[in-house]
């Protein structure tokens, strides 16, 4: 796309601008600053209503006793197992054992205050999860 093809639709990013690559009149790649397209707003509308379900479905599952909150609380900042091993500094199998709600519940307080490090949130966030979906 050329430097003067760059969408200034005013949508997702509410006014705010951020940087897009295209051609220049040279034929060589430039930052141009966007405020988005109608395109793009959609497709990010659709993959945060896509995570806020699955969201809801991981704290439903930890209501019922499937889950433990560390599950919920891993898709809340949008990791996986593998980021959150790592960010935690635990090993990717153990943080995987620790999604069961019965071995959650005997890990030591080191451990807990490793993933709450992590996870950016309290030792309290950290073993519960809000009780309705506007709670978040």
């Amino acid at each position: 796309m050329k430097v003067n093809e760059v969408p200034q639709d005013i949508t997702y990013y509410e006014g705010e601008k951020r940087a897009c690559y295209a051609l220049n009149d040279e034929g060589k790649y430039v930052v141009v600053k966007s405020t988005g397209w109608e395109a793009e707003d959609i497709a990010n509308g659709l993959a945060v209503t896509e995570l806020a379900a699955h969201l809801e479905e991981t704290r439903k599952a930890v209501l019922e006793g499937k889950k433990s909150p560390l599950c919920y609380h891993m898709e809340r900042r949008q990791m996986n197992a593998d980021i959150l091993g790592k960010s935690a500094g635990i090993a990717v199998f153990r943080v995987k054992r620790h999604f069961r709600p019965e071995n959650f519940s005997k890990l030591k307080a080191s451990v807990l205050e490793r993933y709450a490090q992590a996870l950016a949130v309290s030792l309290v966030e950290l073993k519960t999860v809000p009780p309705s979906s506007q709670g978040r």
